[in-house]
């Protein structure tokens, strides 16, 4: 079911349910009526009325209905009418929401109590809100589209959180055979050290050699 059809069958549905619940309103009833005698304020401050509802005016050929604007009601002047009614039996049906004023237009009829203010609500018909379609959840792609979020990042944004591994490099205080100073040095004095003693060996030799020539 589209949504315009599921829109229409809705307030076709609201608007038989408010013709089903409309009223009409006798005016001044039940226990007065469009005369003198009742109490017509505190009638009409103790209704609801709805737009869709009816005013019942019902009265005998001594009054009439006139509806008139607020100062002209105030004022009980029925010269200016918006509308005005005498068949003894009229139905005035509510059909906006507002501010309405009636008299009856009989000299003095109005200052003595012959007048009622009605307001009238919105109809519920107003306030009625479709229910949301099942269509209506559904988003198609080319209203929103997709979103897809990779679980891995881009190359051009991949950050490289990885400590670089570092080998500590410790001196070496050992030097190759060939090439430490220190072994140089001890081959150098082991040498100088066989050198003096073939010296000394040598020297020894001449002088035994000589003392035995001076001794003869």
């Amino acid at each position: 079911m589209g949504v315009p059809e599921l829109m229409f069958r809705v307030s076709f549905m609201a608007v038989l349910i408010k013709l089903a619940s409309a009223t009409n309103y006798i005016v001044g009833g039940p226990s007065g009526g469009w005369d003198t005698n009742s109490n017509l304020q505190s009638w009409a401050s103790s209704q609801i009325f709805s737009v869709g509802d009816s005013l019942v005016f019902q009265y005998p050929p001594n009054h009439d209905v006139v509806e008139v604007t607020k100062a002209d009601y105030d004022s009980c002047q029925p010269t200016n009418p918006i509308q005005s009614y005498n068949d003894g039996a009229t139905t005035i049906p509510l059909t906006l929401p507002g501010k309405r004023y009636f008299i009856c237009g009989t000299i003095g009829h109005c200052s003595q109590g012959m007048k009622v203010e009605i307001d009238t609500l919105a109809s519920a018909t107003n306030s009625v809100t479709p229910a949301a379609s099942p269509e209506d959840s559904t988003t198609s792609p080319a209203e929103s589209p997709e979103v897809i979020i990779s679980s891995s990042p881009s190359p051009l944004f991949q950050t490289h959180l990885e400590s670089p591994t570092f080998s500590p490099v410790i001196p070496s205080t050992e030097f190759p055979a060939s090439t430490s100073p220190l072994a140089q040095h001890s081959s150098d004095f082991s040498a100088s050290s066989t050198s003096k003693g073939n010296l000394q060996a040598y020297v020894a030799v001449v002088l035994s050699f000589l003392i035995m020539l001076m001794s003869f």
